[in-house]
């Protein structure tokens, strides 16, 4: 499981350091793509099939269904960490989350989010989202 949040750098070559405390449960081979709220995802193997087997099930019907999966398939790389806990993030994974240097690195339990800097601080921004509300929705999904 993965919990906290961790401020890094990016380098001239897209490269970015895990934090210490999560590659651990990362394991060897991850995957990283686009993520909701114009972040990336991290994946650990066993939640990235555990998600694919989801995204499977998903009707070829369905234009939203097929849409859902490239977002999140077209681009997702397979990784693994150099020998200093780094990876390297592709040129458009760094674009569909506006990164270019500093970023915030946050465990969300199953999976690991990379934000901007600046994109994590204006969604966490006080006018920007009210926990009461989203409690109470949650509230409604028996959380």
């Amino acid at each position: 499981m993965f919990f906290g949040e961790f401020k890094h750098n990016v380098d001239d070559k897209g490269r970015m350091s895990i934090p210490a405390k999560f590659r651990d449960d990362l394991g060897d081979n991850f995957f990283v793509t686009k993520g909701l709220d114009q972040c990336l995802f991290i994946f650990p193997m066993t939640e990235w099939e555990a998600f694919q087997a989801k995204l499977k099930q998903l009707p070829l019907s369905n234009s939203n269904a097929r849409a859902f999966k490239r977002f999140f398939n077209a681009s997702a790389i397979d990784c693994t960490l150099d020998k200093q806990g780094r990876i390297n993030i592709s040129q458009p994974l760094r674009e569909h989350a506006l990164i270019e240097k500093e970023v915030n690195i946050i465990g969300v339990g199953d999976r690991i989010e990379i934000w901007s800097r600046d994109a994590w601080e204006s969604y966490n921004a006080p006018d920007n989202l009210s926990y009461d509300d989203i409690a109470e929705q949650m509230e409604e999904l028996g959380i």
